[in-house]
């Protein structure tokens, strides 16, 4: 992973981003989904600090079991994305509220196979669904973006079924909280938590809001 904050995302404002029109309604009390949007230091921080969810592991996802180790993966050549799998209550927090967050915050959707300086499929923007109802909001989420003039390009994300979900290495889990002088996690991670501190703050944790740190 190469240190580089040129994301363009980041730049996008949360007042352009409008809340999806398509939702699931779950009235369980678990659920997940499984995104990849770069390195996956960097997705599972942001989506930590959301409340009501209640687990985020990296992992990886779209490749073989005999190569879905960091090494491998690296090599651009597995078919796997870095990808993170989100547990959340539904009660607290919808599959929708996520993708907005994952769309403005966590990632540039209009890179195709690539965030920033770090390049390679296995880098690339998707969502990986369980369920048809899981894939139709994704697709009606990303067609209203598109549709609102969101980004100057065209959303590329892609949308796979996940056929199994790899738990990446321990020392991935947890990375930026537990690495938060890493140059990378510096550079790159910390400004996406950041931004969704400041424009997001009624989708924080409470240890994650400003006014519970005073």
């Amino acid at each position: 992973m190469t240190t580089s904050c040129n994301i363009p995302g980041l730049e996008v404002p949360r007042s352009r981003f409008p809340d999806p029109e398509q939702d699931l309604n779950d009235d369980s009390s678990a659920a997940h989904i499984v995104l990849a949007g770069g390195c996956f230091w960097c997705v599972e921080a942001v989506f930590l600090a959301v409340a009501g969810v209640t687990r985020v592991e990296s992992g990886y996802a779209g490749g073989s079991p005999e190569t879905a180790n960091y090494d491998a993966v690296c090599g651009g050549q597995t078919g796997h994305a870095e990808v993170v799998d989100i547990h959340y209550d539904p009660s607290k927090v919808s599959l929708g509220q996520l993708l907005k967050v994952f769309f403005s915050v966590a990632h540039d959707p209009t890179q195709l196979n690539r965030q920033g300086n770090d390049r390679g499929t296995q880098y690339r923007s998707a969502v990986f669904y369980e369920t048809p109802e899981q894939k139709q909001v994704v697709e009606a989420y990303i067609r209203q973006l598109d549709e609102a003039g969101v980004y100057p390009q065209p959303i590329v994300t892609a949308l796979e079924p996940l056929s199994q979900f790899h738990p990446a290495e321990a020392y991935h889990q947890n990375f930026a909280a537990q690495n938060p002088h890493q140059p990378y996690i510096m550079a790159v991670a910390a400004p996406k938590v950041e931004k969704l501190m400041t424009s997001f703050g009624d989708y924080l944790k409470p240890e994650y809001r400003d006014d519970d740190k005073a």
